[in-house]
């Protein structure tokens, strides 16, 4: 695998969606994404499980909430991939 991508979440139930069909929608493939539920108090973890269930490419990891930086250590240690990226919850990528 080429990439990982490592996703915090918190409280974004709202814009979840959009950031994972940015990404599952890109021509390139090679991917892992890592969805790191810190503990969310409105549905993202129950979204995170969704996600993680419509693709095998997809990873979800549930912890108590212990801030952004936890969140992206836990997804740098569960990585695969020959390169790691973030992306925030609440954006998205454009096309290609």
């Amino acid at each position: 695998m080429k990439l990982s991508i490592v996703i915090p979440v918190y409280r974004v139930e709202a814009t979840l969606d959009r950031c994972m069909e940015s990404i599952l929608s890109q021509s390139f493939a090679d991917f892992e994404v890592i969805l790191v539920d810190d503990g969310s108090p409105d549905r993202s973890a129950q979204l995170c499980d969704e996600w993680k269930a419509r693709d095998g490419r997809i990873r979800a990891v549930h912890q108590e909430n212990a801030g952004l930086s936890a969140a992206r250590n836990t997804g740098i240690e569960m990585a695969q991939g020959d390169y790691l990226t973030f992306i925030d919850s609440d954006d998205f990528i454009a096309k290609d």
